[in-house]
């Protein structure tokens, strides 16, 4: 495992009005401080990679439908240097996928609908300085392929 990558598995809790699914508490080992919560989408056939950030920790949990993700640990210092991971989160099997900074990753739907996945890092985004690190999914010298097509 690429050292800093954590996982916790979550579980819905289900009565008759519903479903409710705890995700991160202040108090878990995997919380790092919150910085924002947003959701963002990939539509079938799509990735959205390969990004990393020198400052901000990722927390993503799927909402919708399956993503595969890719992990890239291009960290200097870091005992798992080199080391290539895929995660498959789906929303029917839900956890919460924690990626350290410097580590590249990205996602791309695996299934026929349109996945959604929350992310709760653990800084706000700063417009006017970025902390966000781009190179193409496909175009590079990371080892890992994606099956999606398209990037963005």
């Amino acid at each position: 495992m690429i050292a800093g990558v954590q996982t916790k598995m979550l579980k819905w809790l289900c009565d008759d009005r519903g479903r409710l699914m705890e995700m991160i508490r202040c108090n878990d080992e995997i919380f790092r401080g919150f910085g924002q919560v947003y959701a963002t989408t990939v539509k079938p056939g799509v990735v959205k990679a390969w990004h990393f950030h020198k400052k901000q920790e990722d927390s993503f949990v799927p909402l919708i439908g399956q993503l595969r993700i890719g992990l890239y640990d291009a960290r200097e210092n870091s005992a798992t240097k080199g080391q290539v991971e895929e995660y498959r989160l789906d929303a029917a099997n839900p956890c919460v996928l924690q990626i350290p900074r410097g580590v590249f990753h990205g996602f791309e739907c695996v299934g026929d609908v349109e996945a959604m996945v929350l992310n709760v890092p653990n800084m706000p985004y700063d417009r006017e300085h970025p902390d966000e690190y781009r190179i193409d999914p496909f175009k590079n010298d990371i080892p890992f392929k994606w099956n999606a097509t398209r990037g963005g």
